[in-house]
């Protein structure tokens, strides 16, 4: 290790900055967050401070910095992209002893000014010793999309209770295993899901009873989370991080691999997939496993693909367990129609062509297509069939028999949002037939109305190198 990570306390000190640049003015805004009393100094400041300027711990000196600023500071940042500027703060640091940072130059800096990722108050700092910035920028991006900005609200909740621990709970040992239990449970998920007073009152709770130590919980819970359509970069992240508190999953077919695999390694895994005439587990079946593996204290998740409370069947599910007392949070997910239809380019609605939108599943209670043909047929809209691969020809002849333009576009989206995804447009009249010939297998979702017409504008496709999906603004034509 190159150098030794420290975080300093600057709260009423002063701290020093010289330059206008926009690396000038990330110094101040960062100083100023940390409460400092920071000194700028540049004749002209760049747009960047305009709202830092009406910071009352802000001084505004329109001149280069002298030696003789620098005297009292803590930190003195060069940041003017002006060699005897920088020369001078460095000179002036060195002879008051202050620690120096200049942008860009090695030689004049004392410690180097990592990449942040703020949740305040909890706080993490990355670098790469100064050998390459970029990978540090990169991993903050990363650690920013998986770290919640909740977790720095939680980290001040809990603080209120540290006392109070401290003084019930004798040990390092028992104390830390104590905190783990609340954080990584159910004060923790309570917490994150917006309930303070249930998040206080466990760990209150557990703290008067004795327990929370290593102590497993007797009372289960389930969590049913809405994976999305397939891609893993779609999930939540409360999605992510209930995927990691889990004893146990229950996945069905529709939840693509590259999502089971952020499941936690240990959980056991069982597998309740569904397919057209083909049921691993009825339904019934399903939601009573549920119930007794949290009966038995187990953290059951049950991820569903798309959204669990869109054609997913998660309103049975949580009856069943209110019945049974059984506590449960869901996740909403991105249902298939508008993450299907987005990586495919065709917008659900749009002021030319569809001004509402309607979602359909053509699979019924006992597997029969009984649709509200009045309400599908109306014009100006969308209409998102679910589940409607197997009964296509039959959705194709009822919208022309009930007087639909057979001209009219569709489109059929097969495993959308994923590597292998494929898409065909047509018409109502010609689409089945495609289908056919693509040999389509599923999970598909079928768009009808005009704003298929757009996708040769909007198209999207898979780059070859890591099969992410990016926009493409040439037009791509369509199998």
């Amino acid at each position: 290790m190159d150098f030794l990570p420290i975080f300093l306390d600057i709260r009423g000190k002063k701290l020093v900055v010289d330059g206008g640049t926009t690396i000038a003015a990330r110094r101040v805004e960062r100083a100023l967050l940390a409460g400092a009393d920071v000194h700028v100094f540049d004749a002209n400041l760049g747009d960047e401070f305009a709202p830092l300027l009406k910071h009352e711990n802000l001084t505004h000196h329109a001149r280069p910095i002298t030696e003789a600023d620098i005297a009292g500071a803590v930190v003195a940042y060069g940041a003017s992209e002006d060699q005897s500027r920088d020369a001078t703060l460095h000179k002036g640091a060195k002879a008051a002893k202050v620690l120096a940072n200049v942008a860009d130059v090695g030689e004049y800096c004392d410690f180097i000014t990592p990449s942040v990722v703020d949740r305040s108050p909890l706080v993490i700092a990355i670098s790469s010793g100064g050998t390459a910035p970029v990978i540090a920028r990169i991993l903050r991006a990363r650690i920013e999309s998986l770290l919640p900005p909740a977790y720095g609200r939680m980290a001040e909740f809990l603080g209120k209770f540290r006392d109070r621990v401290a003084a019930s709970i004798k040990g390092a040992t028992q104390r830390r295993r104590f905190w783990e239990t609340m954080i990584d449970g159910p004060a923790g998920d309570h917490f994150l899901s917006g309930d303070l007073e249930r998040a206080e009152t466990h760990l209150l709770n557990s703290l008067a009873s004795g327990t929370g130590t290593g102590t497993p919980c007797e009372q289960g819970e389930v969590f049913l989370v809405g994976a999305g359509p397939g891609d893993p970069d779609l999930l939540t992240f409360r999605a992510l991080r209930l995927m990691q508190r889990c004893d146990v999953v229950l996945y069905d077919r529709l939840v693509a691999d590259d999502i089971l695999e952020l499941v936690r390694r240990d959980a056991e895994r069982i597998y309740v997939g569904k397919r057209p005439d083909h049921h691993t587990m009825f339904q019934e079946d399903i939601s009573a496993l549920m119930v007794k593996l949290a009966q038995s204290g187990k953290r059951v998740l049950r991820l569903k693909g798309g959204d669990p409370f869109i054609f997913g069947r998660g309103g049975e599910e949580i009856e069943m367990l209110a019945e049974h007392n059984i506590p449960f949070q869901v996740v909403p997910g991105i249902t298939a129609a508008a993450g299907c239809s987005t990586y495919a380019g065709i917008p659900l609605t749009h002021r030319d062509h569809a001004q509402s939108c309607i979602f359909v599943t053509a699979h019924g209670r006992d597997g029969v297509l009984d649709l509200d043909w009045e309400v599908l047929t109306r014009k100006n809209q969308t209409v998102a069939v679910y589940m409607g691969l197997s009964s296509l020809k039959i959705l194709s002849e009822g919208f022309a028999n009930h007087g639909v333009d057979p001209t009219t576009p569709a489109a059929i989206i097969d495993n959308g949002t994923r590597p292998n995804q494929r898409i065909i447009t047509g018409t109502i009249a010609d689409l089945y037939q495609k289908a056919t010939d693509a040999k389509f297998t599923g999970p598909s979702i079928i768009i009808i109305g005009g704003v298929v017409t757009l996708r040769d504008k909007l198209s999207w496709f898979a780059d070859d190198q890591d099969g992410k999906f990016t926009m493409s603004l040439t037009p791509k034509s369509s199998l």
